[in-house]
């Protein structure tokens, strides 16, 4: 295992303050927020692919500000309408082991295929990104192959395996945090060895002082926590540029 499976970090953190400028949309029964840019140009697409609470204001101010810089964003719901749901984030509570069960990659595979090929086909989108949180790491990495997702970027990831890791053929950028039971020291030293394998560009960034989730789920109150996950965003939008 490159990564942990997911434990009660994953189901903790903090609900951001602001007002989303994308719209839900119901895309072949799968709900979808979607951003554009100011341009409106859908040529280069960021999917992001969520932590364990799915569509929620964390996470679609992340895609307004994919948006902000130029990309068209999409955030699908990985988890059909059975995301953990933010008092269970703010209470700490989530029962992770009876929900995991039911979101399995037989469960998710499908939502992230259907995803890539409305941008693809529907939205028109020539190269995609998949910016994958937590939970959503490891489906990065298993479309990062195929002529599906181009290029990644991962945020403190979950559950995944190193054969996953290992058959990416795009380049891979990962923000990690120096307190991760999940994506722990000697973890992220065997996936460096892992992704020299791949022949692929990658880079991996570690924040200090930040725990697991700092990317999505941070107390913005705390200044070195703000500005970590704010730096995060930046190595996520710098490596698309590079590379998208």
């Amino acid at each position: 295992m490159a990564s942990n499976p997911p434990g009660p970090c994953c189901a903790t953190g903090f609900k951001h303050e602001g007002n989303p400028v994308g719209e839900i949309k119901n895309v072949n029964g799968i709900d979808t927020y979607v951003v554009y840019p100011k341009d409106k140009n859908t040529e280069k697409a960021v999917i992001i692919l969520s932590d364990i609470f799915g569509i929620y204001v964390n996470a679609q101010l992340i895609a307004d500000e994919f948006a902000a810089n130029g990309y068209l964003c999409v955030l699908p719901d990985l988890f059909q309408g059975d995301a953990i749901s933010l008092s269970d984030m703010e209470s700490g509570k989530a029962d992770l082991q009876a929900w995991f069960p039911s979101h399995q990659p037989t469960h998710v595979d499908p939502v992230v295929e259907a995803t890539i090929k409305y941008v693809r086909e529907e939205l028109g989108a020539k190269r995609v990104a998949g910016a994958g949180y937590c939970f959503g790491a490891k489906y990065v990495c298993r479309h990062m192959k195929d002529g599906k997702l181009d290029v990644g970027y991962n945020a403190h990831p979950s559950f995944v395996t190193h054969e996953e890791l290992g058959a990416i053929t795009g380049p891979l950028s990962i923000a990690a945090s120096e307190i991760d039971s999940i994506f722990t020291t000697q973890l992220r030293h065997e996936s460096e060895e892992t992704l020299k394998k791949t022949g692929q560009p990658w880079q991996i960034n570690l924040f200090s002082g930040v725990s697991h989730g700092f990317a999505v789920r941070a107390d913005l109150s705390n200044k070195h926590f703000k500005f970590a996950k704010e730096q995060a965003f930046c190595q996520a939008v710098n490596w698309f540029r590079q590379y998208l």
